[in-house]
């Protein structure tokens, strides 16, 4: 009672009576308190031991009881595990008691709750005896029963008891052997319920490698065809399952499959067997599942096929086949179910390794399935359904036989393109792989041979696949660990990194493989169904030029970074081979592309690759790889050299067999490839053709700047190659001499020079050759070779520049008629060329002799180069040279063409062009020399001989002539003036030119008429100056006494003034030139004898003041007054200066003949208007020359109505203000004449004024006042020879 009255105690009425349940109250009092529980339920085990086999207690009771305690076990599983390990002998029956109470009920919630207890008390437990004693019971009951009928509880414990202590399969099988007759019995007893039992346990012992081993016989003898008999009859659920569990089991070991695949030996075994049918397989009981609408047994059933076809696709898939399993399979994929989608495609990826699969075509049929289970499978989270489904769609496009066509519409074609887009766009990195493997077997020519071929989806599918690898290989850089990172960490991402590199170059070679089968496809050129307007995008063509894109933009950068961190060759072999491959797709673009590779150094790293990789015959896939790439590479940059022309077919067939044998033997690297060229033994066949491919490589390189060698040791080694081969008495090919010429001239250095022996050779191996042409590659270091070295300049120089002109690109226009002060920087071409004009001056004849030979656009191109460098090199004296050089030419010209010079040869005014720079150079007066008056005499004679219509050579003759008579010396100026008025056919010719200057259209000899007018001013004044009379004849004397002027040239006064009024648009350079004509004219008083005046047909009665006036008259004066007002009110500079210095001729001749007419003129009132609208030009316009000028001529005539003093007074306060050290020497000079005049005419009343702008004037004379640069006297205005001062003054 105490006991009882302390378990109590305390305890609430509705719990007291809850507890008050779980004990035995007759019995409760005498037990032990140990074997109370101490905690909630208040169990006490010798209460349940005495309650539970007593018949007297209730069923509800007893469950009760079972059920706390069971919820004890779960709760309070150590004390519940304590209190019944006490005693094991307590412990041993309390399991009895249950394992009796277990067999005796038919409840099936009792006989769980037992089933339970018993479990979770002998896992907790782990006592053997405890173990042994419950299977002792077990077994015992089995072999007491006269019938399977009371066994499902006990086969039910079993099964669980193994399942929870898997070592009880071996134990079981061991030392109950006779257990398994029972399991038999159940297996044919009639109740689905024990045969479920039965298989469940068979499952648990087959899960034992042990424990199977030791049944095998018993499988085979007895179980085996009997169990297949029963899944197949199975009508419950939970046989069916248990059955495939079992079969689950079985499937793992290679024996059972083959027992079970074996059709033969199975009808066998089931003859021997009650209850089996002789005509069940697997594959039909399977199939049958696969037909069930219960999920379960469908995943099931496509996890067994799954674990047949593992240990040997090829013996078991065709008896899967042959039952049309595939095709419920794929039917299986349109499922809800993402585990039966997983698992179907699990099974078919099996399936598919079986030939017999594609030849029922089954793809065929489940092509579509499969594209859309994918389609749907991507919008999911499942990521193993992704990759399962990708490799499933990977192997069939892989698989699949090229004679049968797997799309048969290009719609089914375009979705497997899209989901495979998406899939590879994957953010999650297993997915993307598998998409990429898919990718690669998808760009296949029979899967894209439907028309149209989806050119568009292809691109946008390649375009997905580079740019995740290229967001994928960014990723990684950006997570790269600052600090000391990882070592085994960063190499496990830069593996990985290249593992999807090398799958997307892959993916990326089948689409360019694809692309070069279609090229002799004429239906997948382009889409056919494009109508005959529309722009056509979807080709062939632009898909090529896409995958040369995208190779340059994305596929080169990424492998040039990953390079950076590591080499593997199987990556490098599948990249050079794509670009092997694009030299084929884009043939139009092979040259360009190779020569990019070139200069991106790709022959470098290809040779690295081969001496890294390939010297000991291991990587042979890659050496031939490389090789191959490097044969096409180096074929198309021979074939179209930047600036020479290709080789002939023959020499192309050489360097491609040379090429061919030689580049597979190169596996060296740089250093020993410079040992092997430079060795000068004897070379047999196959070395020497090593050597000539190491050339041909070096050369290439360096051509496109990749100078991965030493330039000194390189420059010995082709020294040493070319003497190797003239001791053999060899000549090596044209390609690799003119690759050896090209690499001396590169590697040279500037201050080492060939050996006379070296140059002695070399010049024997030109011998031989035919043309320069053949051996020259277009480079300024080239062009220095040739004509550094005396016996090559000699023999070679002319033609070796004459082809450098011909391959320049530019004409070098640009770098003429500029100022020293704004120079631009020389092209390296031209800097090579013009040291070597300084250093070698006799180069000079030969590129004259280039301006008179050669074609026009060649010489434009020299002609232009010497200009550049006469006006940069100054100091340089070689006008004699030239001058020389170009007598010579211009005599022989006259002789072989006197008639028509200018049919002789098209470059002649190019050279004449050139003599006129020459003579400009001459800055200071020099005395013209017997060169010098050669020239002028046949300069002369050739412009007699032309007519006014060949421009190109009077241009530059007329500015050679007219510079010639301005930059000599007084002497030397009549000389000159003699030579030219002797030539009567170039009088005659300026009398024609003087006469089309009121020609109607403007035309390019409005340049020339202005040459005209000058020189006949120039010549008229020479001739008045020197006094030549005109009654002797010339002849062709060079040095003639002063005689008389044999050619007279008649000018029209009207006609003259008519082109002054109306002066041609933008011929203000025209104007100024009759202007000195005129200007020269007054001053002689048309007195020349080499210009006479004529009348322009019938004349009015001249007047009274026309006679004083004569030869003008009054109304020509009046009209020339106003041709100059009017032009310079134009206000341009050079034009006003003539306008002033004709005025002021003008106003002494009318002031010599009648005063009163030249202070008429001079006093006009629109003078005035005249002078104060070219004083607003701007700030101190007054300090302008042309202004002084004007207002000094004025001020002259003592016109006060067009100057008044106070003007001039305001005049003289703007010079005292002016800084003149600013002003130019013609400014100065102009001022000091305004000033001379106001002193001369009393003007300067304010006499400290006078004495300050004296001072100021005396101290800056003219000559040296002037803080400007003096400006230069001859210049060429638009072609023309102007000197400032002629027109000036």
């Amino acid at each position: 009672m105490a006991v009882r009255q302390a378990a109590t105690a305390g305890t609430p009425g509705p719990r007291r009576e809850e507890e008050a349940a779980l004990l035995f109250e007759r019995a409760h009092y005498r037990h032990d308190p140990r074997w109370l529980l101490p905690v909630t339920p208040r169990l006490c085990l010798a209460c349940a031991l005495e309650l539970l086999p007593d018949p007297g207690v209730s069923l509800v009771r007893k469950k009760h009881m079972l059920s706390c305690f069971q919820d004890a076990l779960v709760r309070h599983t150590s004390l519940v595990t304590q209190l019944v390990s006490q005693d094991q002998r307590v412990c041993i029956h309390f399991i009895s008691v249950l394992f009796g109470l277990l067999c005796s009920m038919e409840d099936g919630s009792v006989t769980n709750l037992c089933i339970e207890v018993l479990i979770q008390i002998t896992t907790h437990l782990k006592l053997e005896q405890t173990i042994h004693c419950l299977l002792d019971e077990c077994h015992k009951e089995l072999c007491n029963m006269p019938s399977m009928r009371g066994s499902l509880a006990t086969l039910t414990l079993l099964g669980k008891l193994v399942d929870a202590i898997p070592a009880l399969a071996d134990e079981l099988v061991m030392e109950h052997g006779n257990l398994m007759e029972h399991l038999l019995r159940g297996l044919v007893y009639p109740s689905e319920g024990i045969q479920a039992s039965v298989c469940y346990l068979y499952g648990k012992l087959y899960s034992s490698p042990v424990a199977a081993e030791m049944l095998s016989g018993h499988f085979r003898e007895k179980l085996f065809p009997l169990f297949l008999s029963i899944l197949d009859g199975a009508q419950t659920k939970e046989l069916q399952i248990n059955c495939l569990g079992l079969l689950r089991q079985l499937l793992k070991y290679d024996l059972f499959v083959s027992m079970i695949m074996n059709q033969d030996g199975m009808e066998e075994s089931a003859k021997n067997i009650e209850g089996s049918s002789g005509n069940t397989s697997l594959p039909l009981v399977l199939k049958k599942l696969l037909l069930s609408r219960d999920e379960t047994l469908q995943v099931a059933s496509a996890h067994c096929i799954t674990a047949v076809l593992v240990h040997s696709p090829a013996k078991h898939a065709p008896a899967f086949i042959h039952a049309d399993i595939p095709e419920f399979l794929f039917e299986h994929l349109s499922s809800s179910s993402e585990v039966l989608v997983w698992s179907s495609c699990n099974c078919l990826t099996l399936l598919v390794e079986e030939p017999l699969f594609f030849s029922k075509c089954h793809t065929v049929y489940g092509i579509e399935a499969v594209v859309r289970s994918l389609q749907g499978s991507l919008k999911m989270n499942n990521i193993e359904l992704h990759k399962q489904g990708l490799l499933l769609f990977a192997e069939i496009l892989t698989r699949q036989p090229e004679e049968i066509k797997l799309f048969t519409s290009s719609a089914m074609c375009r979705d497997a393109g899209r989901a495979l887009q998406e899939a590879v766009s994957s953010p999650v990195l297993e997915v993307a792989a598998e998409a990429l493997k898919a990718t690669s077997a998808f760009l296949r020519k029979d899967h894209q041979s439907t028309p149209p071929v989806q050119y568009g989806e292809l691109r946008a599918l390649l375009e997905a696949m580079l740019n995740r690898c290229a967001e994928f290989s960014q990723t990684l850089l950006s997570r790269r660990p600052l600090g000391h990172a990882s070592s085994r960490d960063s190499e496990k991402a830069i593996l990985q990194r290249g593992k999807f590199l090398l799958s997307t170059l892959e993916g990326f070679r089948s689409a360019c493989r694809l692309a070069i089968e279609f090229q002799s496809e004429p239906s997948a050129q382009e889409n056919p169904f494009t109508a005959p307007s529309a722009k056509k995008e979807d080709t062939l063509e632009a898909f090529s030029e896409f995958l040369l894109s995208a190779c340059d933009s994305l596929c080169i950068p990424m492998v040039m970074r990953h390079l950076e961190q590591t080499t593997h060759p199987a990556l490098m072999e599948v990249f050079l081979s794509i670009l092997h491959n694009l030299f084929v797709i884009v043939p139009h673009m092979k040259e360009k592309f190779s020569k990019k590779l070139a200069s991106s150094s790709f022959i470098r790293l290809t040779l690295e690759l081969k001496a890294r990789f390939c010297s000991d015959l291991s990587h042979s896939a890659l050496n031939q790889v490389c090789s191959n790439f490097l044969y096409y590479m180096c074929l198309n940059l021979l074939s179209a050299p930047e600036k020479t022309g290709p080789p002939s077919k023959e020499e192309l067939s050489a360097v491609s067999e040379l090429l061919q044998h030689g580049l597979p033997q190169i596996s060296s690297r740089s250093p020993e490839s410079l040992a092997f060229l430079s060795d000068r033994q004897y070379m047999e066949g196959a070395a020497r053709q090593r050597q000539y491919c190491i050339l041909l490589l070096f050369y290439l390189a360096y051509i496109h700047e990749d100078r991965f060698v030493s330039e000194a040791e390189l420059f010995e080694a082709v020294q040493s190659f070319l003497l190797s081969l003239q001791d053999q008495g060899e000549r090596p090919p044209l390609v690799v001499f003119k690759a050896s010429i090209y690499l001396l001239a590169i590697c040279q250095d500037k201050d080492n020079t060939l050996r006379e022996t070296m140059v002695s050779a070399i010049r024997k191996f030109l011998e031989g050759i035919p043309d320069l042409q053949l051996v020259y590659t277009h480079h300024p270091l080239l062009l220095r070779f040739f004509l550094l070295y005396p016996e090559l300049m000699s023999r070679y120089g002319h033609h070796v520049l004459e082809l450098w002109f011909f391959w320049e690109d530019s004409s070098y226009e640009e770098l003429d008629d500029v100022t020293s002060a704004g120079q631009p920087a020389l092209p390296a071409s031209l800097v090579v060329l013009f040291q070597l004009l300084r250093s070698i001056p006799s180069i000079l004849l030969i590129l004259l002799d280039l301006i008179y030979s050669s074609p026009v656009d060649t010489a434009h191109k020299v002609l232009n180069s010497l200009r550049t460098f006469l006006r940069r090199n100054e100091d340089i004296q070689v006008g004699g040279l030239i001058r020389g050089h170009f007598l010579l030419i211009l005599q022989r010209l006259l002789v072989e063409h006197g008639a028509s010079p200018s049919g002789a040869s098209g470059n002649l005014p190019l050279l004449l062009s050139l003599l006129s720079l020459m003579q400009l150079r001459n800055v200071s007066e020099q005395e013209l020399d017997s060169v010098a008056m050669k020239l002028l005499h046949q300069v002369s004679k050739l412009c007699g001989k032309c007519s006014p219509t060949d421009v190109d050579i009077l241009q530059p003759s007329f500015n050679f002539l007219y510079w010639s008579l301005h930059q000599t010396t007084p002497s030397s100026q009549k000389r000159a003036a003699a030579v030219l008025l002797s030539s009567t056919g170039l009088m005659e010719l300026l009398e024609k030119m003087l006469a089309l200057t009121l020609a109607k259209a403007d035309s390019p000899r409005t340049a020339l008429l202005c040459s005209a007018w000058l020189l006949t001013a120039s010549f008229s004044a020479q001739q008045h100056k020197g006094s030549l009379q005109a009654s002797r004849t010339w002849g062709l004397a060079l040095y003639p006494v002063p005689c008389q002027v044999h050619q007279t040239l008649s000018v029209e006064m009207d006609q003259v003034l008519k082109a002054l009024s109306f002066p041609k648009k933008k011929a203000a350079l025209l104007s100024a030139a009759i202007l000195c004509f005129l200007r020269t004219a007054l001053r002689q008083s048309f007195s020349s004898a080499l210009v006479a005046l004529v009348p322009s047909g019938a004349q009015p009665l001249p007047a009274t003041e026309d006679t004083v006036l004569a030869p003008l008259r009054m109304s020509q004066v009046r009209s020339l007054v106003i041709g100059l007002q009017n032009l310079l009110v134009q206000k341009d500079p050079l034009l006003s200066q003539a306008c002033v210095g004709c005025l002021e001729a003008l106003l002494d001749y009318l002031d010599a003949r009648s005063p009163d007419i030249a202070l008429h003129v001079a006093s006009q009132p629109w003078n005035r208007f005249l002078l104060f609208t070219l004083l607003d030009a701007g700030e101190n316009s007054f300090l302008r020359p042309e202004i002084l000028r004007l207002m000094t001529l004025f001020m002259r005539y003592r016109s006060s109505s067009v100057l008044s003093h106070e003007e001039v007074g305001d005049v003289l306060q703007g010079v005292a203000l002016a800084d003149l050290s600013t002003l130019s020497n013609t400014t100065l000079q102009a001022l000091h004449g305004f000033f001379q005049q106001l002193q001369s005419m009393g003007h300067l009343a304010d006499h400290s004024m006078a004495q300050t702008l004296q001072a100021s004037l005396e101290g800056l004379p003219p000559s040296t006042s002037s803080g400007q640069p003096p400006l230069q006297d001859m210049l060429c205005l638009g072609g023309v020879a102007v000197s400032l001062s002629h027109i000036r003054n």
